[in-house]
């Protein structure tokens, strides 16, 4: 969601402290840098879908000056577009594509209290209904389409989860934290090697920037490090084989998805399934 992001938005609370005085203090100065490097991604959810995507990182939180049950979604600074405009905007675009299943992870809830997680809760509810496929083994398309369920929903909130069947735990996310493509790559292969986690995960070919990188590159931005390493990643992601085995990939996640052939490569990995 971070195509939409607010120019004029705060830094969010998860944010150091330094970050938010700055923000605070010299706001024509840090924002537009925070902006720059927050961004991964240009597409809206509706063009995201139309082109592929579905699994959404969708980073939750209510803004310290935002209204009472106004949700909004969260990197770095906060977005324009509200939570429930935007999960309406997705159960539009099922309704239109009935056998088309997306998987949907909310997270890190910046600021949310426990009556907003209800909050929360009920719009899923109200908005997706009988769409929601409850948490137990991953089911087949085949199940999901017998059932008219569209919407795998995970929700990193286990005292949430555990008092509402229709959402699935946290799904792990294999995120390198490195900036150099040949680093990420290193670290994706290490956590194969080191076996798949039970039922859904995510491996994230995301580069992510630290502060050594922006002082280095100051006119640079997360598009600009991250689209010159693309073919590098995706020559990865080719490479990948689906399936249940031990070094298997589930879920694999990336920034600026319209920028190249990511998502058709992603999809084309299925192929290899049904030549077994």
């Amino acid at each position: 969601m971070t195509y939409c992001l607010d120019k004029k938005s705060p830094i969010a609370q998860s944010q150091s402290r330094l970050l938010q005085l700055l923000g605070k203090v010299l706001p024509c100065i840090t924002r537009p840098i925070v902006l720059k490097w927050s961004t991964t991604q240009v597409l809206g959810v509706t063009e995201q879908l139309d082109a592929g995507v579905r699994y959404l990182d969708l980073r939750v939180a209510h803004m310290p000056e935002g209204s009472e049950n106004n949700l909004h979604f969260v990197h770095m600074v906060y977005s324009t577009a509200l939570v429930e405009d935007t999960l309406t905007e997705i159960s539009e675009w099922l309704e239109s594509h009935p056998q088309e299943v997306v998987i949907l992870a909310c997270r890190d809830f910046d600021g949310l209290t426990d009556n907003l997680h209800e909050y929360l809760v009920a719009c899923i509810n109200n908005i997706f209904g009988d769409m929601l496929c409850p948490r137990g083994e991953v089911p087949t398309l085949n199940q999901l389409w017998t059932r008219g369920q569209q919407v795998i929903l995970s929700y990193e909130e286990a005292s949430v989860v555990s008092r509402h069947r229709e959402l699935w735990p946290g799904i792990p996310y294999w995120w390198g934290d490195q900036v150099k493509p040949q680093e990420l790559i290193h670290y994706l292969e290490h956590m194969k090697r080191c076996g798949r986690p039970g039922g859904l995960f995510v491996a994230g070919i995301n580069l992510t920037e630290n502060l050594m990188y922006i002082l280095a590159h100051p006119t640079e931005s997360l598009e600009k490090m991250t689209l010159p390493n693309l073919p590098y990643l995706r020559a990865w992601v080719r490479e990948q084989c689906p399936g249940p085995g031990v070094r298997c990939t589930n879920i694999i996640a990336g920034d600026f998805i319209g920028a190249d052939t990511f998502v058709s490569d992603v999809i084309r990995l299925n192929d290899k399934l049904l030549r077994c």
